[in-house]
């Protein structure tokens, strides 16, 4: 099967060669190539060297060269059209289906590419000509000198409708071919077709492949209704598979040791950054992130950091890039997120700040995890059980999302460690409020707050028993078994390890259980909470739910952290930590004269 060259060449775009090499290979990082030893010939000094940028591994010890399908070739037997195959399923590119105009078309694309070239030098051109002047002045208060134009190509579009249309036409281009290019408008009232940008400062746009497909241009007059304008859709530009100085960052990525691009908003964040050091920077082309653009992020590095100004628009925008990556997340494939203080851009804050304070911006860039708990935290007040349960639902529905299982699994675990641990803080009705300082109780009070901390015992362990000999019922109780106050510490750690099993399977039974557990080392645990609590099995499973409900219901009634309790057991607490003598001694007094019945309660 013949394959256009575009297929090829976007196919090897998306693979990395030493992501491909290394899985058979040992590689090393060496500046910006890995090395490793020989796989065609034994040596013990590395003479195997592969270098991502340029996308070729090279053998010095056998002479052997070539590029991800002739490394296929090579190694595995494979013939072209098996190698290119292979590396299409590991890229998730569909083949192409067979097209005898597939030729045609590639070479039509060819030639629209090269008017595409000439464009931007004509830009480049007028930009210092004394029609752009205008735009001069205008990069350089914007801190933008000769030496950048010229490393990103910038250039200007004279105020004119036919300027570029006459310059192409003369150099032998057709009309057709630069409106399909999108230099060029049509309009539909018959008139004859005129250049699409006019008095805007023009960014060359790359693909993958480091070919120039389309522009940008920065609107001049303040009055323009379309402060930016790219290029339309066309057959070599497509805005929602595009990112801006895409190649270009991609080969800078390395040489900057990080774990993945910048991504900012428009041409002049990333113009900014890059000339403050951070040239693996890219922006979308004014739509939010699409998942072709997010793969493209991916294929640069594992983690990308996006970049957002830290007001609401901002939050919003990370939200929608938030959702949109949580269904391709996979193990080493994430985002994080770095919020700007509000009202600055990447461009205010470098000229602004200086470079140190972006930097640290960078730095401080929080996980998806973080932001998407935040989000879905700080949506209502938790002051309710039904609005704590409308947490975990959002949470358990969004961690459903990711397509990954194990990946979805560790989010799982995560969100519910954090639910726990944020319940239980808020279940301290008067914690951080400011209330009088602890204070001294009289003995018999303490005596009586402490012993209820004790009372209830032999419910706490009724229930956890019954949950590990029938943990069919969680689906029913799981809500309030998180909730529920234990006193134990053999208890909490039960629970947390019952509940991380529940989160992370699909169903569970009995058997799966206990085996979780006692790989978790609670062995000794389950007998000895088996002998003092033995579970009742004659019931149906709904009367063993009621009877859990209930038992659990009375014993939070009968809690000693009712509104008013709470307040006196938490100064209590703090009492003795700061070594009240007294209530460190009521505080055991009490635990011995109220000790917990050891039956089942009925």
């Amino acid at each position: 099967m013949r394959f256009g060259e575009e297929f090829i060449e976007e196919l090897k775009s998306r693979v990395k060669p030493s992501d491909l090499i290394g899985k058979t290979v040992k590689l090393r990082r060496q500046g910006r190539e890995f090395a490793g030893l020989s796989p065609f010939n034994k040596e013990k000094t590395p003479s195997f060297f592969v270098n991502d940028d340029k996308g070729f591994f090279h053998c010095f010890s056998s002479g052997k060269h070539g590029d991800v399908i002739s490394w296929l070739q090579e190694t595995e037997g494979l013939s072209f059209s098996e190698a290119v195959e292979r590396l299409a399923g590991e890229a998730g590119m569909n083949m192409p289906a067979p097209d005898p105009q597939a030729a045609q078309r590639e070479e039509r694309q060819k030639g629209l590419v090269e008017w595409m070239q000439e464009a931007g030098r004509f830009f480049i051109a007028e930009l210092g000509r004394v029609r752009g002047r205008s735009a001069r002045h205008y990069l350089e208060n914007r801190g933008l000198d000769e030496a950048a134009w010229a490393d990103f190509g910038m250039g200007y579009a004279p105020a004119s409708h036919t300027a570029l249309k006459d310059y192409l036409l003369q150099k032998g281009a057709k009309i057709g071919a630069l409106v399909e290019a999108g230099l060029l408008i049509d309009p539909d009232n018959g008139k004859a077709p005129y250049d699409r940008f006019r008095d805007r400062i023009m960014f060359p746009i790359y693909d993958a492949r480091k070919r120039l497909v389309g522009f940008g241009g920065r609107a001049m007059a303040k009055d323009d209704k379309a402060k930016d304008l790219n290029s339309p859709e066309t057959p070599l530009f497509h805005k929602g598979s595009t990112l801006y100085h895409y190649p270009q960052a991609r080969a800078a990525v390395r040489a900057a040791d990080a774990q993945g691009l910048i991504v900012a908003e428009g041409y002049m964040d990333v113009i900014a950054l890059a000339r403050a050091g951070f040239a693996h920077a890219v922006a979308p082309l004014g739509t939010a992130l699409t998942e072709d653009q997010l793969r493209l992020l991916w294929q640069a590095g594992p983690e990308p950091i996006l970049c957002f100004d830290g007001d609401a628009a901002g939050q919003r925008a990370a939200h929608r890039a938030l959702d949109r990556a949580l269904p391709l997340l996979e193990p080493g494939r994430t985002l994080t997120f770095a919020f700007l203080p509000q009202g600055l851009d990447p461009d205010d804050m470098i000229r602004q700040r200086g470079r140190g304070a972006m930097d640290d911006v960078l730095r401080n860039a929080r996980p998806l995890v973080d932001v998407l708990w935040e989000r879905e935290k700080e949506r209502v007040s938790l002051d309710t059980p039904e609005s704590r349960a409308g947490l975990k639902k959002r949470l358990r529905e969004a961690a459903q999302e990711i397509g990954n299982k194990e990946v979805a699994s560790f989010y799982q675990n995560e969100f519910y460690a954090r639910i726990d641990a944020l319940f239980r803080r808020v279940r301290q009705p008067n914690a951080g409020r400011g209330k009088a300082p602890a204070r001294a109780f009289p003995s018999q009070d303490l005596r009586k707050i402490a012993a209820r901390t004790s009372v209830g015992l032999a419910e706490q362990r009724f229930l956890t028993a019954q949950i590990i000999a029938f943990p069919q019922i969680l689906g029913k109780t799981d809500e309030t078994f998180a909730n529920m106050e234990l006193s134990e510490d053999v208890l909490l750690r039960l629970r947390d390890a019952i509940l991380e099993h529940w989160i992370a399977s699909q169903s569970v039974d009995r058997a799966s259980l206990h085996r979780h557990l006692t790989h978790k080392g609670f062995a000794d645990d389950l007998r000895q909470l088996e002998r003092r609590t033995i579970p009742v099995p004659e019931q149906s499973e709904m009367e063993r739910v009621k009877r859990w409900l209930q038992t659990a219901e009375d014993l939070m009634e009968r809690s000693g952290f009712a509104d008013e309790q709470a307040a006196r057991y938490q100064q209590l607490l703090e009492g003795i930590k700061s070594g009240d003598e007294r209530g460190v001694k009521a505080l055991g007094a009490a635990r011995r004269s109220a000790r917990p019945e050891e039956d089942v309660p009925e």
